[in-house]
């Protein structure tokens, strides 16, 4: 691997995500959003699961969602040293190229769409924000909107994770219940349901991308 790992064969897995087969699952994002958010979905769910009873068990996901990456991938490359686990090192490149990635490609997006963030507040007085957007360039920060970063990274994460290591069920399972519980919780706070659905879309794309590039390696 060349000397910062974290790069390995990145112009190839960019190629993979964007290439013109690979331009479909972007559209495809893109259109389930539109039906989603002129559908009324969007705003309707939302409602719901704010009066949802078990909502509050998902709660954390936010916090999960960034401290994993944040905190979790650099613990792992510690113990990857200091076992010298050439495994588990090779885990921490493949996991924190797909954060990366999915964190970066997730931000460009925000860049530009400008998605309002759903109102915070008493139910009774909420105003339907659903439909709205600030197409431009930094209209409305990279911190909020579509698609969801939270969502994106942990799917990209996960799916690279299942990709090196196929046939690994207990792995495969744990990861896509990881990602679909960031997913679905970020849904009931901080993101639209459409962002999660995108997000969704995106990571696992760009997930199986890193991990098909990392697996040469295993």
């Amino acid at each position: 691997m060349p000397n910062f790992p974290i790069f390995f064969n990145l112009r190839s897995t960019l190629r993979s995500i964007f290439s013109p087969s690979a331009l479909f699952f972007h559209f495809l994002a893109c259109a389930l959003t539109l039906v989603v958010v002129l559908s009324g979905f969007d705003w309707a769910y939302y409602i719901f699961i704010q009066n949802f009873p078990y909502a509050h068990y998902v709660s954390p996901a936010v916090v999960i969602g960034g401290a994993v990456p944040v905190f979790g991938l650099p613990l792992l490359y510690l113990y990857s040293r200091i076992s010298k686990n050439t495994k588990a090192l090779l885990l921490t490149w493949t996991l924190s190229q797909a954060a990366m990635l999915g964190w970066a490609i997730s931000s460009t997006y925000k860049a530009f769409t400008g998605r309002v963030q759903p109102p915070r507040g008493d139910l009774a007085t909420l105003v339907d924000s659903s439909h709205d957007w600030n197409f431009g360039f930094l209209e409305h920060g990279i911190f909020w909107g579509w698609p969801s970063s939270h969502t994106t990274v942990a799917f990209s994460m996960s799916f690279a994770l299942i990709y090196l290591y196929p046939k690994n069920r207990v792995v495969r399972v744990l990861a896509f219940l990881y990602a679909l519980y960031i997913g679905l919780g970020i849904s009931t706070q901080i993101h639209w349901v459409s962002e999660f659905v995108a997000g969704a879309i995106i990571g696992t794309l760009i997930g199986i991308a890193v991990g098909k590039n990392f697996h040469k390696k295993v």
